[in-house]
């Protein structure tokens, strides 16, 4: 199990804002339905299989090129765990256990 920080955006598109591009991939994301995610505001997050996270992943930047976009910048940071299975929820919620004081 891995989980798998995405930030993909077009480049040179003239505009500031990337969130109409944010929401191309996201669907993208939504419709393939094979890994779960959440969105951020800086990344998306995905956990599952990494074979099937990178072709996720693939799917999501290549689709950029449906826009108006020619050049297309992807950031991707990847956890992947082998000794035990990793959740991002349990990682979020070990760090509030922690701030709370209580012993993870």
């Amino acid at each position: 199990m891995a989980i798998a920080a995405v930030s993909i955006a077009p480049l040179g598109t003239g505009s500031p804002s990337v969130s109409n591009y944010v929401a191309h991939v996201e669907r993208v994301l939504r419709e393939d339905g094979r890994v779960k995610y959440r969105l951020d505001p800086m990344f998306t997050t995905l956990e599952g299989e990494l074979v099937v996270i990178l072709d996720v992943i693939r799917k999501m930047h290549e689709s950029l090129f449906e826009t108006d976009a020619v050049r297309v910048g992807t950031v991707i940071k990847i956890d992947d765990r082998r000794d035990k299975e990793l959740h991002m929820q349990e990682k979020v919620d070990r760090v509030e256990r922690l701030l709370k004081g209580e012993d993870a």
